[in-house]
């Protein structure tokens, strides 16, 4: 059922998309969503601190096993983005998602066969992906 969703959804970007129907419009639309994403993350921290962002370096012993390597992640974020920041940062990864899909359809490449084949590179990799 997933995959006709997916599929579905890039059909749909298809047929709306005229304006920046070509390979570096959609490419620089792609981009410009993806740093209106990243600023909507920021903003949701800097303007509106429904999220709080905490970071410091991490020290992780030389003799760490790889699987306790997890043990050291650090929880640097707190909160949840508010209803209004929520809104902005979905808008935003939308637009992303809009852009993706053209290309895919440019390319010719299926966007549920990509997100298919990651999802099989990351389940048989496992934490050994290192994503």
């Amino acid at each position: 059922m997933k995959d006709v969703i997916y599929d579905e959804f890039q059909n749909k970007v298809d047929e709306v998309l005229i304006r920046h129907a070509n390979l570096l419009d959609i490419l620089s639309k792609m981009g410009d969503a993806a740093s209106k994403t990243n600023r909507a993350v920021v903003k949701s921290i800097t303007n509106c601190g429904c999220v709080e962002l905490n970071v410091a370096k991490v020290d992780i012993p030389e003799d760490l096993s790889y699987e306790a390597l997890k043990e050291f992640k650090s929880e640097h974020l707190q909160g949840k983005p508010c209803p209004a920041c929520r809104e902005k940062i979905e808008d935003e990864l939308g637009k992303l998602e809009f852009y993706i899909a053209a290309l895919c359809n440019t390319l010719d490449i299926n966007l549920y066969d990509v997100i298919l084949k990651e999802y099989k590179n990351i389940s048989t990799l496992g934490r050994y992906s290192l994503y």
